[in-house]
């Protein structure tokens, strides 16, 4: 299976259910996108890329179409 990682940017609030059940939102500011070809995409985040999430493709896609997330690469 393939992956693929992209550098990209969150300008905008993109929220996701915590490990506590609470929804939470990826802070704005640089991050990264992998895929593996499944139904899921990881976005990690932060100083050392201690802190992630996987969303469905969906979600992923809705971002970007709404100008939430950018790939710089």
């Amino acid at each position: 299976m393939d992956m693929t990682t992209h550098r990209a940017r969150v300008t905008g609030p993109i929220s996701y259910v915590g490990g506590a059940g609470r929804r939470q939102t990826i802070p704005i500011g640089p991050c990264l996108v992998e895929a593996l070809g499944g139904r899921s995409i990881d976005i990690i985040w932060g100083a050392r890329g201690q802190k992630s999430v996987a969303l469905p493709v969906e979600e992923i896609e809705a971002a970007q179409d709404h100008g939430r997330l950018v790939l710089l690469d």
